[in-house]
């Protein structure tokens, strides 16, 4: 059998003092309730001889805090380009001293109600709610009355009540376009990838790149469409430059273009 943990009890008894002031300097209240220097060393002495850990099931049933995040996504988990994301989350629920689930729904709305559910069974603190592709969603009904933070998503409401977090597309296509400009190219700038009004990241980089290009003085010599992949992309490209295509310069609307 596993050893018995150290209770607080027992802590207190081993320092000196109650009950209540080994709670006071093990939860970082010493200050307020102005315990002495040497009643919080003697405590956490005792904490570290005994290696005393709270109990936090117990503390989250008074305190209905579970200092827990449930990140619930699409195929965010699983897709090895979204990787930092993940990465991203759990350093920062870990250096506020939070857990971090993760569930996967992989698009299945019933698997997603379920999950959600059993976050909500277990009674997390607050959602992260995140999309492989930048997108608009709609809010499972079950987290419209919960702290929910929207990762590479957005909503249609017309007043959100969740905070967005989503990449600058738009300053994204800019920042391409001005390196092209910077390089002196002023002429033959082809895109390459297929903008599209339904995809956010294709609307709004392409928008980004127009208004670099058009910021400079110039703008884009034409598009060669393809398929964000990169198979598709070399062919078109392919087939366009023996056309006898002669651009100075490309921009790809996505990493796997340029690849």
């Amino acid at each position: 059998m596993p050893p018995q943990r150290a209770t607080l009890l027992q802590v207190a008894q081993r320092a000196g003092v109650s009950r209540s002031t080994a709670s006071f300097v093990l939860t970082g209240r010493h200050l307020d309730m102005r315990i002495s220097e040497d009643a919080r060393q003697r405590v956490l002495r005792a904490a570290q001889e005994l290696d005393y850990r709270p109990n936090l099931m117990a503390r989250s049933l008074r305190t209905k805090v579970t200092k827990t995040i449930a990140l619930v996504s699409d195929t965010l988990a699983s897709d090895p380009y979204a990787g930092r994301a993940i990465h991203g989350s759990l350093a920062a629920a870990v250096a506020r001293g939070h857990l971090l689930f993760i569930g996967e729904t992989e698009g299945d709305p019933v698997i997603e109600e379920k999950l959600i559910s059993d976050f909500l069974d277990r009674q997390v603190d607050a959602f992260v709610y995140a999309s492989m592709f930048t997108r608009h969603v709609r809010l499972p009904r079950q987290l419209r009355d919960r702290p929910v933070v929207l990762l590479n998503c957005l909503t249609r409401a017309a007043k959100p009540a969740q905070h967005a977090v989503i990449p600058d597309e738009s300053a994204a296509g800019a920042s391409a376009a001005q390196v092209l400009l910077d390089a002196g190219h002023r002429a033959d700038i082809f895109l390459v990838g297929t903008p599209t009004e339904r995809v956010f990241a294709g609307r709004e980089r392409h928008a980004g790149i127009k208004n670099g290009l058009a910021a400079g003085g110039t703008r884009l010599a034409g598009t060669i469409q393809c398929d964000w992949w990169p198979d598709s992309a070399y062919e078109a490209v392919h087939r366009a430059l023996g056309a006898g295509l002669e651009p100075r310069a490309l921009i790809c609307l996505n990493d796997r273009v340029a690849l």
